[in-house]
C-alpha cells in the first residue's frame, strides 16, 4: 500500500495546498522511499533548501559550532531535521482517527506514549503479560512525525502509513503553527503534554549531554547549567521558546477542547488515575465501570510508570532507537522539583519573572514543586 491523498472535504484545502507549491528539476529524495510513493510526494528542491537555511536565523547549540540550530516559523529546530520538517508538512495527510502526542522534549512523552498505547490497545492486550510495551521501546510503538520523510528510522516510512492499525499513533515535537496542516484540519485529535520549564530545561541538559557525546564523542566537553540556562531563558533549545509552544497549544485546547487536551506532567504524578481517565474519554475509548472496579486503570499505571518501565530489557539498553539516542536516555529520574539540586536563588529569580511575564493574562501556570 502506498500514501494516498484523501478527498473528503477536511483535507481539500491541505491537498490544494500541498499542490500549488512549484518545484525546480534537481531535488532532495529521501534514498528509502518506495518509487511508488516517489510519484505522488512532493519533493524538496536541493536550492530551494540551501537558500532557505541561507535564510533562517542560526545559532550554536550548548556552545557547539558543529551543532547549529535553525529558527523555523519562530520555533528553534536542529538544522538536520528543516527537510524532514518541510517534507512532513507538505507531503502528510491526516486520518480522521489519527491520536498525536505533542510536546517539547523531556516533558513526559515517552511515558504519555506508554500511556496511550496502553489505553487504546487494552482489549487487544492483557497488560501483564502480552502487552508490546514489555518488549518494545514506547517510542518504537507510538511513530514520531519528524523522522519520517529522514533517515533514522527504518519504520515506519512514507509507504507504510496505510499499513499502520487505526488509530494510528504519532508523536511530534513540533509547534502548533508548523503541524502539518492536514492535522489541523482533519478530525485527528492531539495529546499536549507540558512540564514545569525548571524541571523540563535539567532534564533537556542532561540527555542534550548523552546526545552531543554520541555525536562528537566522549572528549564533548558540555557548557555550564548556568549557561544552558541562559540559553533557554532566550529559547534557544531544540523546538523552543518553551512558553511561546506552551501558550500556543494551551490557547488551541481552550478554542478546541474537542482538537487538544492539555495535560501537564506534574498534574499526572499527583493523580494518574484521574488524567488517565480523562485521556481515555478524550480520545473516545472512557473506562467502563467493570474496567474501573477491575483495577484496569491502575494496572495500566503501574506498568507505565517511570521505575517499572526503566526496569525493562527493552528500555534499559544502551543501544540507539534510532542514529542518535540511546534507549535507557530517555528515562532519568521523573521527579518534580528535582530543579532545585541545580539552580541558584538568582537563576530561580529570573525564570519566576520570564515565568511572570510569558505567562501573564494565558491562565496558564506551572506547579514547581511536589505537593
Amino acid at each position: 500500500m502506498h500514501i494516498r491523498f484523501l478527498t473528503s472535504k477536511t483535507h481539500v484545502h491541505a491537498y490544494t495546498h500541498y499542490h500549488s507549491i512549484s518545484f525546480k528539476k534537481k531535488s532532495i529524495i529521501s534514498k528509502n522511499m518506495n518509487p511508488s510513493t516517489m510519484k505522488q510526494t512532493q519533493i524538496i528542491e536541493e536550492e530551494e533548501l540551501k537558500e532557505l537555511k541561507k535564510s533562517l536565523p542560526k545559532t550554536s547549540f550548548m556552545g557547539c559550532e558543529q551543532i547549529q540550530l535553525l529558527k523555523y516559523e519562530n520555533f528553534w529546530c536542529g538544522e538536520m531535521y528543516i527537510q524532514n520538517i518541510l517534507m512532513l508538512q507538505r507531503n502528510f495527510i491526516a486520518q480522521d482517527t489519527d491520536l498525536l502526542i505533542a510536546s517539547l522534549p523531556k516533558t513526559g512523552t515517552t511515558w504519555l506514549k506508554s500511556l496511550l498505547f496502553s489505553v487504546v490497545n487494552r482489549m487487544k492486550y492483557s497488560m501483564n503479560n502480552k502487552t508490546p510495551l514489555l518488549n518494545n521501546h514506547p517510542h518504537d510503538l507510538v511513530h514520531s512525525l519528524e523522522p519520517l520523510y529522514g533517515e533514522a528510522f527504518e519504520y515506519p516510512r512514507p509507504h507504510h502509513l496505510d499499513q499502520l492499525p487505526s488509530p494510528r499513533l504519532f508523536s511530534t515535537h513540533l509547534s502548533y503553527t508548523s503541524l502539518p496542516q492536514s492535522i489541523k484540519t482533519s478530525e485527528c485529535r492531539i495529546l499536549y503534554i507540558c512540564r514545569n520549564p525548571l524541571d523540563m530545561l535539567v532534564s533537556l541538559y542532561y540527555f542534550s549531554i548523552d546526545f552531543m557525546k554520541k555525536q562528537l564523542g566522549e572528549e564533548f566537553k558540555p557548557p555550564s547549567m548556568e549557561y544552558f540556562f541562559e540559553d533557554f531563558c532566550q529559547g534557544k533549545h531544540p523546538c523552543g521558546p518553551f512558553f511561546e509552544q506552551a501558550v500556543e497549544y494551551w490557547k488551541v485546547s481552550l478554542e478546541k477542547p474537542n482538537k487538544v487536551l492539555f495535560l501537564k506532567y506534574e498534574d499526572l504524578k499527583d493523580d494518574p488515575s484521574l488524567y488517565l481517565k480523562k485521556l481515555a474519554e478524550f480520545i473516545g475509548k472512557p473506562f467502563s465501570i467493570k474496567e474501573e472496579s477491575e483495577g484496569v486503570v491502575q494496572e495500566m499505571i503501574e506498568l507505565c510508570s517511570i521505575k517499572t518501565m526503566k526496569g525493562l530489557e527493552a528500555n534499559s539498553g544502551g543501544e540507539a532507537i534510532n542514529r542518535f539516542y540511546g534507549k535507557n536516555s530517555f528515562f532519568r529520574k521523573g521527579e518534580v522539583g528535582d530543579w532545585t539540586n541545580h539552580f541558584t536563588p538568582t537563576m530561580l529569580e529570573k525564570m519566576n519573572k520570564l515565568m511572570e511575564q510569558k505567562l501573564k493574562g494565558t491562565g496558564l501556570s506551572f506547579k514547581l514543586l511536589p505537593s
